[in-house]
């Protein structure tokens, strides 16, 4: 996506400069899109079933996650999640640096503290600090961190195996407001058109300097290239809803290829409900339950 920089490759300032930095992220972000997108485009299991009824199981799934009773049925629902990952053509270093590495130290935060904070029975003592870690802590915060786990899997899931507008007329076909997904629709194609003129304002930037900046001039430039950016921004959402109103653009998302629904898109949404029934009545199935 986008023309390719200059600066790639390696600049001789090497790390310490602001601009070849700031640029470096940019880019890489533009880049990290790009892949996304051709990973929605990829043969795989996933890819190949109807956006809608993909959307709507794996969505089923997300929900299932939040509400299940048992760990067990949990683990197998992440162990699925990671399963059609697989299939799909998403490799475990993926999901681990997009998903699973950043939510884990989130509900970390909020979960350690749950292991010595919740009362009950009394399972090991932190060395020094005479903390006691409960067993009922220690459940909670498997939950926590199991459910944000796996929701935040399968939702990953929808993502990257669709491609954006289908995403979008998955979401307007299961009943989300017009107003939501012209919001999402225009949010991410703008992202990228801002990430682009980042870019050519700071080359232009960096193409002028001689030499690192010190401090105060980086932060000055900095927000100069903040506040035009913010103008330029401004002034282009104007002229594209200007332009859109004008060729009758009302915020209903259309394809040029209509989405069609096959036997095997049922079939898939029939296991995917299958799943998200049994993660459900797990605690009640006998003798296989962990009792919750």
């Amino acid at each position: 996506m986008g023309e390719q920089s200059f600066l790639r490759g390696g600049h001789p300032r090497g790390r310490g400069d602001f601009l070849e930095r700031l640029l470096r992220g940019l880019l890489d972000a533009m880049d990290h899109a790009a892949d996304a997108e051709r990973l929605a485009a990829a043969p795989g299991l996933l890819q190949r079933l109807d956006p809608r009824l993909k959307t709507l199981g794996l969505l089923s799934l997300v929900v299932t996650a939040v509400f299940v009773k048992s760990l067990v049925a949990l683990a197998l629902l992440f162990a699925c999640a990671t399963a059609l990952a697989l299939a799909s053509g998403i490799t475990l270093r993926r999901l681990a640096r997009q998903v699973w590495i950043g939510v884990f130290l989130f509900t970390g935060v909020l979960a350690i503290p749950a292991i010595v904070l919740v009362p009950g029975d009394a399972v090991a003592v932190v060395p020094l600090l005479d903390w006691t870690i409960t067993r009922q802590g220690l459940r909670g915060a498997a939950f926590l961190i199991g459910r944000a786990q796996t929701a935040a899997t399968f939702a990953l899931l929808v993502v990257l195996t669709t491609p954006w507008p289908q995403v979008l007329k998955a979401l307007r076909s299961l009943g989300v407001p017009l107003i939501l997904v012209a919001i999402l629709g225009m949010t991410h194609r703008y992202i990228f058109v801002l990430l682009e003129s980042s870019v050519q304002l700071f080359e232009a930037k960096r193409s002028r300097v001689m030499g690192p900046l010190p401090g105060p001039q980086r932060r000055r430039l900095a927000m100069t290239s903040v506040v035009v950016l913010l103008e330029r921004s401004l002034q282009l959402a104007t002229e594209v809803h200007l332009a859109m109103i004008a060729r009758g653009y009302r915020g209903e998302v259309h394809l040029l290829d209509e989405l069609r629904t096959r036997p095997r898109d049922w079939l898939a949404l029939a296991g995917l409900l299958s799943i998200a029934a049994v993660a459900i009545g797990w605690p009640w199935l006998p003798a296989i339950g962990d009792g919750g």
